[in-house]
């Protein structure tokens, strides 16, 4: 049997590429246990710097596989991109429905298609939207259009998600996954690891914080990645006159901040 996600790794970038495209990707039980299980590699192995998750054309994801028994298909990942330790991209080259969008909004960068159909349309099949979408949308896009497109399930193109904040832009198809790559190759090759790791995971938890509580955090963890292998790295370079070979581990490195919500140890 083929395997329902693509698994590439090469040059510091891991491209997950969903593989139904005969269904347009729907998502299936297998789908996501194989995606769990790819993004929990790229979570802890520290060669995998950023990942790109994409889809087979012509589509990104046609939602959930309606065929699966009801609540099988919804797809809830172990762990979800957003609380994996490396920048993870969406690069949605087609149509994203139901919980096939709701799983490039989980990512941290999100390219779309500009003439693709886009939209959370499970209200109108008789359920809630899924995949953390009322926590994500919100965030993302605001209230107001979070309640626009999630009470009534309409559809959208790539430009409106642009403009509602829910894309970091919105590209010809063809551009969207080349796009998606070159910023995953810059972030692999360019920035130190453990801050990366550590800026995304405070970005995803600091809307729950007071400006207080992320004023501190930022401080200590600066003098968390200060101490750490590449903490000289950045201007030992400089004074020498050439990149920075970045050496350090984020799993080794890693301070103990591993729920949703909880205060890294720094101690």
């Amino acid at each position: 049997m083929s395997s329902e996600l693509l698994v590439d790794v090469s040059a510091g970038v891991a491209v997950l590429t969903l593989n139904r495209p005969a269904q347009q990707n729907a998502v299936t039980p297998r789908m996501a246990t194989e995606l769990s299980a790819a993004l929990h590699r790229c979570d802890i192995e520290d060669a995998i710097r950023a990942v790109v998750i994409t889809g087979t054309a012509p589509a990104f994801c046609a939602g959930a596989d309606l065929s699966a028994r009801a609540g099988e298909a919804s797809a809830t990942l172990e762990p979800p991109p957003w609380q994996v330790r490396k920048p993870v991209i969406a690069a949605v080259n087609g149509h994203a429905v139901g919980i096939g969008l709701a799983l490039a909004l989980q990512c941290d960068l999100r390219y779309f298609a500009d003439d693709a159909v886009y939209g959370l349309n499970q209200v109108r099949r008789g359920v809630l939207a899924d995949g953390y979408a009322h926590w994500t949308v919100p965030r993302l896009a605001g209230i107001a259009n979070a309640a626009d497109i999630m009470l009534t399930g309409r559809t959208f193109d790539g430009d409106e998600a642009k403009s509602m904040g829910l894309a970091n832009a919105s590209l010809p198809a063809g551009e969207v996954l080349p796009t998606a790559l070159a910023v995953a190759h810059d972030l692999a090759s360019g920035p130190a690891p453990l801050p990366v790791a550590l800026t995304k995971r405070l970005i995803w938890e600091s809307l729950a914080m007071t400006p207080a509580v992320v004023g501190q955090l930022e401080s200590e963890l600066n003098a968390h990645v200060t101490k750490s292998i590449d903490g000289g790295e950045a201007m030992t370079a400089f004074k020498e006159r050439r990149q920075p070979n970045w050496t350090g581990s984020i799993s080794e490195e890693w301070p103990a901040w591993d729920a949703p919500g909880e205060r890294p140890g720094l101690d």
